[in-house]
């Protein structure tokens, strides 16, 4: 009987050649339960319901709850880390990268074929004012505390010039400790308001004090603290703790396992200053979950309770009023009964869909197709996007990297419109000449939805697309379109930037 613990990993690959590419990777997959009698599996998939590249890979770095990537401003992948080492562009071992999260907790999970457990554990950022360094924020549980929480907040600074340009940790900048207490589990990060430093939160567990790190050129430049008004939370599951792309809103979940019951906690956050203001909380009884995320538009806040998810309208002046159910888990299961699609972590992904993994084993994702939309209308897609390995608990922690400024409080270090007044959308389509698919990718202006249109030589439009915000590339098939010259135009916030693109076909 041939053995089942090869380590396969799938890697969300969406051709990284441009400007806007910090986000646009998701590594996903955990110990593969069926033989696959081959040792390089290749996959092509569906990503977002139209066709995109997918592969099926042997890699090292098995996930489970913690995974952050970092790419460059050109979209060349620098680092990934599952919450036990670092892995660099090549697949291997970063320079330096071992040893990361130091202590029992780690020991213990981090073997062959597993990983840190912790959703939202690890981020990655742009060190402010230093385009060579990224900072790694990270955090592990502690056998020593009463429920194994954190004990610290730790950070490691990454130079990606260093081993040849494969990027290394710098000497004696691994496991450092930004601030100890008792922590619960999970970290997000949020641009500063001058567009250039961060705001990097931690909760402490069981508790309403939300620890607030602010990031400068300097390195960590404050470590402050703030009591919000809320009722107490439960001890150690902080779900997915998440600020809205365009980050004036924050928002985490609390819950308890026996018996079922969990919050949604959700705040205003002042970028200027970090100050978080109570705007919303939802209490459910007989329900758990971790999973919690954002829509496009940051007006829509998604969570997950195992077998529901449902969505809530942050814009609404009673948040808890408008909590809806949009999805019941409907049983599925593939290939056998350890295999099961229900709802476990989400991720907004580049595309501007929010998909969902499972608390089992399994090799089909959900996702929700419209997170912009209210109700229903959001479109949940149950076990639709079928992966070429399995995965487990799977997380990806990306925060907004392209947030601009906000002038209101002082001055910015960034400018989002040049001087002429137009917005560069970075804009590009390929292949060109393409046979079909083809993809888009573009920067849209901070806040803003966008337009795609595809108009024939007589001036017809033949296809159009809304863009949600803050998303950055679209995958589409124009195989119904005949062969010849089309006119690609994107229009957002009062800009225009058109293209030709050419379809020819044998």
């Amino acid at each position: 009987m041939r053995t089942l613990c090869a380590i396969m990993i799938c890697l969300f690959s969406v051709d990284y050649a441009f400007s806007q590419g910090y986000n646009h990777i998701w590594f996903i997959g955990n110990q593969v339960l069926l033989d696959t009698n081959t040792t390089s599996p290749k996959a092509r998939i569906l990503f977002d319901g139209v066709n995109a590249d997918t592969i099926g890979e042997i890699r090292q770095m098995p996930f489970r709850g913690t995974q952050a990537n970092i790419s460059d401003e050109n979209g060349n992948l620098i680092a990934a880390t599952n919450g036990c080492w670092i892995m660099d562009a090549t697949g291997n071992t970063m320079q330096n990268g071992s040893g990361l999260n130091p202590g029992s907790y780690a020991n213990s999970y981090c073997t062959n074929t597993s990983a840190i457990p912790i959703s939202n554990g690890a981020l990655f950022i742009p060190f402010p004012g230093d385009s060579t360094k990224f900072i790694l924020f990270h955090q592990v549980g502690n056998f020593n505390m009463p429920n194994g929480e954190s004990s610290e907040l730790f950070y490691t600074v990454i130079d990606r010039t260093l081993n040849s340009g494969n990027g290394g940790v710098i000497p004696g900048q691994k496991n450092l400790i930004a601030f100890t207490d008792t922590l619960s589990y999970g970290i997000a990060a949020c641009k500063h308001a001058n567009g250039r430093d961060w705001w990097v939160l931690a909760l402490k567990d069981s508790s309403n004090v939300i620890y607030k790190v602010l990031v400068t050129p300097a390195g960590i430049a404050s470590v402050t603290t703030q009591t919000v008004n809320m009722p107490l939370p439960y001890f150690g599951n902080a779900g997915q703790p998440c600020f809205s792309p365009e980050g004036t809103k924050f928002a985490f979940t609390s819950g308890r396992l026996n018996p079922f019951a969990m919050d949604v906690r959700v705040f205003s956050f002042n970028r200027c200053n970090g100050i978080l203001d109570s705007i919303g909380y939802i209490h459910k009884q007989n329900y758990a979950g971790f999973g919690l995320s954002f829509s496009p538009n940051s007006r829509y806040l998604y969570y997950s309770a195992f077998q529901h998810i449902f969505q809530l309208d942050t814009d609404a002046p009673d948040i808890a009023a408008t909590d809806t159910l949009i999805a019941i888990y409907d049983g599925y299961c593939y290939p056998f009964s350890a295999t099961c699609t229900d709802f476990w972590l989400m991720y907004r992904a580049a595309n501007g869909k929010i998909y969902i993994t499972s608390s089992q084993y399994t090799i089909d994702l959900t996702y929700i197709n419209s997170p912009d939309s209210a109700g229903v209308a959001c479109d949940v897609k149950q076990h639709a996007l079928r992966l070429p390995c399995y995965t487990i608990r799977q997380g990806l922690n990306h925060p907004n990297y392209y947030l601009g400024c906000d002038t209101t409080c002082g001055p910015c270090f960034v400018v989002g419109v040049n001087e002429t007044g137009k917005h560069d959308f970075k804009f590009s389509l390929s292949p060109n000449p393409s046979s079909g698919a083809v993809k888009i990718i573009y920067l849209l202006p901070q806040n803003k939805s966008g337009m795609f249109e595809l108009y024939d030589v007589t001036g017809k439009k033949v296809f159009t697309y809304i863009l949600p915000p803050w998303s950055t590339l679209q995958h589409f098939d124009f195989s119904f379109l005949s062969n010849g010259m089309y006119h690609a135009v994107l229009t957002s916030d009062g800009f225009t930037k058109a293209e030709k693109l050419v379809l020819l076909r044998p």
